[in-house]
């Protein structure tokens, strides 16, 4: 019995030391959970007072293109192909054939005036040279048969040819009473009225042609041995954003203007589009040099120091502050010489006021428009 006991006793304190290792072992894998989950959470917050303690900023990366020193002067445009139509006889508009910015071609009849007492006048002329034409075949006939002497014949063959003059002249007096464009274009300004009299110097019409337009521009005398007939020009206006036009330099005056100092230089624009109109203002960018395959740094990225430029660099989350030497630049980029290269990335907003390994974060990286891509 007491045998017995014994063993009850130990089985129930062998049970009671099972779970009570059991739940100490649970103790223990929670305390380890809940450690790992602190640490965790303790690394994500470091991280997330880091990244706030950085500049947010926007990036685009340095390529290499193409870009030109120029001359930039402005000038307003003109048409080199434009004329204005007068009658070559007086009288009274019967119809207008085209109006304000219509096309016509060269020769095309645009107004015409009454011309019935033309009418009636070439007839009578051409019935006096068929007359006349029909005398000179008889005495022909009579002169080769020796019945008629040379001056009779000689005076029939004048009498002819003074009617077919005549009659010329009527056709072309008539055909006066059609008023034709001279050149081909568009018509500017229409300046009659149907039941209008007019005169040989009244101006009826205008015709412009826009598919070739020039920009007169005055460059300095200085500049101007950096210029030849034939150079590159490109012409922007403000009223056509984001559009170039390709121009030349068509002429170049010998003269220099004695009370400006500049020279006057003629350059023709490459007008297909036909979206430049004569008498619009554009800006005209006279190409003196070029250079190839340079590296290229957005304007939107450069701050000014004095006189000194500066670009910010991401590297490892830092802004490093580099100075520009510049070469050429237009609007929108500049060369860069030294110290910045190709694939470089520069900070293009957020960098006023950052100073030299700033710690920054990259939210948005720009495409560069400027990079010249290779086939």
């Amino acid at each position: 019995m007491i045998q017995r006991g014994l063993i009850l006793f130990m089985v129930i304190s062998a049970l009671l030391l099972s779970a009570c290792g059991n739940q100490q072992q649970g103790d223990n894998n929670r305390k380890s959970r809940n450690d790992s989950s602190q640490v965790r959470k303790n690394r994500e917050d470091k991280k997330a007072r880091e990244e706030s303690e950085m500049i947010p900023v926007e990036t685009m990366r340095v390529g290499r293109g193409d870009i030109s020193d120029y001359i930039l002067l402005s000038s307003n445009l003109e048409t080199e192909i434009q004329a204005d139509v007068y009658s070559r006889s007086q009288g009274v508009v019967d119809s207008i054939k085209t109006e304000e910015g219509r096309y016509v071609q060269k020769g095309q009849v645009m107004l015409k005036l009454e011309a019935d007492e033309y009418i009636i006048a070439e007839k009578k002329a051409r019935v006096e040279f068929e007359q006349q034409l029909s005398n000179f075949k008889r005495n022909e006939a009579m002169h080769a048969k020796a019945l008629l002497s040379n001056e009779e014949f000689e005076q029939a063959k004048y009498s002819l040819e003074t009617a077919r003059l005549n009659w010329e002249d009527a056709r072309l007096k008539l055909d006066y009473m059609s008023i034709r464009s001279p050149i081909s274009g568009w018509v500017g300004e229409r300046l009659v009225k149907i039941g209008q009299r007019i005169q040989p110097t009244d101006k009826l019409f205008s015709v412009v042609n826009n598919s070739q337009v020039i920009a007169v521009v005055n460059v300095p005398e200085k500049n101007v041995d950096d210029l030849k007939v034939g150079q590159l020009a490109i012409i922007t206006s403000d009223n056509i954003p984001d559009v170039k036009f390709e121009g030349f330099v068509k002429r170049i005056s010998p003269v220099v203007d004695p009370s400006s100092g500049t020279v006057k230089v003629t350059v023709g624009v490459k007008n297909k589009s036909r979206k430049l109109k004569p008498g619009m203002f554009v800006n005209v960018n006279l190409i003196i040099d070029t250079h190839k395959n340079a590296v290229l740094v957005p304007k939107l990225a450069i701050v000014y120091e004095n006189e000194y430029m500066n670009v910010f660099v991401v590297r490892d989350s830092l802004a490093h502050k580099v100075r520009l030497t510049p070469g050429f630049e237009d609007n929108e980029k500049i060369e860069s010489l030294s110290d910045i290269a190709e694939g470089d990335e520069v900070i293009v907003v957020g960098q006023a006021g950052l100073k030299d390994k700033t710690k920054v974060r990259v939210v948005a990286r720009r495409e560069n428009p400027f990079i010249q891509k290779t086939q």
